[in-house]
């Protein structure tokens, strides 16, 4: 069976690399490359590499199936029936997280699906070890006096985090630098003549590209939450500068509004599309840093995710803050 399987991920590499060489594609009506559809961002492939890999770029295919199969078996073990009769867990901090969702609501991934017929081992290609590069001297320490600035988490909205405040898909779901989290990682590209925009499910994010050579003088006035894009064709590939992001948006906990993300999308066949990514920053990091994802088709509609800043599940988090005030108060007896 383990031969069976191995031979068949061989076979499948080799075929799907042989289509992605042979695929042409398809354009829209006035001649554009047709990037339409919703796109499911789910992957196995953590965005930076594992330390102990260091510039081992992608896996052999034995390598590959061993990990698969392990993410299987997680996957089974964590879907067995509970026992209705199970005492209740107990919350402490010596204890691992009880968790929130259960399978029904995840979208975990269990495949590593290939890039140009590489199974890589990171998202992120170059510099070669994988990792996003140093920061400059004094980046942490600027970090934390950031940080000691922010209002407490709960003393009101702005203390929370921009996806609980349903501003932005909590996670880097829609960037920057567009990466999975455990569910509805889902995009639908629209195209229309000079202008492509990219619908994300998680918190109804929508960023839309203009196909210009120029930005708007006012875009850094302007800064938007996904930052101002615009993006240009070279060949088959879009090209998306994006710049002047929100000052409160993060990337991995970094600031962002000194940040130019530039991105890329091609499809490498009719049910792949390569996300690619390159991050400058020269005011935090010491260097770039670029990478790739796949992401797959669906044949299926992108649903409203209906979430806004006002929503119960922030009223409530504020509510039990206050309630834990009244309560130590109570207890120390002022």
């Amino acid at each position: 069976m383990y031969i069976k399987t191995t031979l068949l991920i061989a076979m499948s590499i080799f075929a799907s690399s042989s289509l992605a060489q042979n695929y042409e594609v398809p354009r829209t009506e006035w001649g554009a490359p047709d990037l339409q559809a919703v796109w499911k961002h789910s992957s196995i492939i953590p965005f930076e590499r594992p330390r102990e890999l260091g510039d081992k770029r992608f896996y052999t295919e034995e390598e590959a199936l061993k990990i698969e199969q392990a993410e299987q078996q997680r996957f089974d073990e964590d879907n067995e029936p509970l026992d209705p009769n199970r005492p209740p867990p107990v919350a402490a901090e010596s204890l691992p997280p009880i968790g929130n969702y259960d399978l029904f609501w995840r979208e975990d991934a269990q495949f590593i699906p290939t890039i140009s017929g590489e199974m890589r081992t990171s998202a992120i290609i170059d510099p070669p070890n994988g990792r996003m590069p140093e920061v400059l001297p004094g980046v942490m320490d600027k970090l934390r006096d950031l940080r000691a600035n922010l209002p407490d988490r709960n003393d009101g909205p702005e203390g929370r985090g921009l996806g609980e405040r349903c501003l932005v898909g909590f996670g880097p779901t829609s960037g920057p630098v567009m990466m999975p989290v455990i569910y509805n990682s889902n995009h639908q590209i629209i195209q229309s003549p000079g202008y492509v925009t990219i619908v994300t499910e998680m918190v109804h994010d929508a960023r839309i590209i203009k196909i210009t050579n120029d930005r708007n003088p006012a875009a850094e006035a302007q800064k938007k939450w996904l930052g101002d894009s615009i993006g240009r064709w070279e060949g088959d590939t879009l090209v998306v500068e994006t710049k002047y992001f929100n000052d409160w948006h993060r990337l991995r906990g970094f600031p962002v509004d000194n940040l130019t993300l530039t991105e890329t999308f091609r499809r490498e066949a009719g049910n792949k599309l390569i996300y690619g990514f390159k991050v400058n920053d020269p005011n935090i990091f010491q260097s770039d840093f670029s990478g790739e994802f796949p992401l797959s088709r669906l044949d299926g509609n992108l649903y409203e995710y209906a979430c806004h800043e006002g929503n119960h599940g922030m009223v409530g988090i504020l509510a039990g803050a206050r309630a834990v005030e009244r309560m130590r108060l109570d207890e120390s007896g002022q």
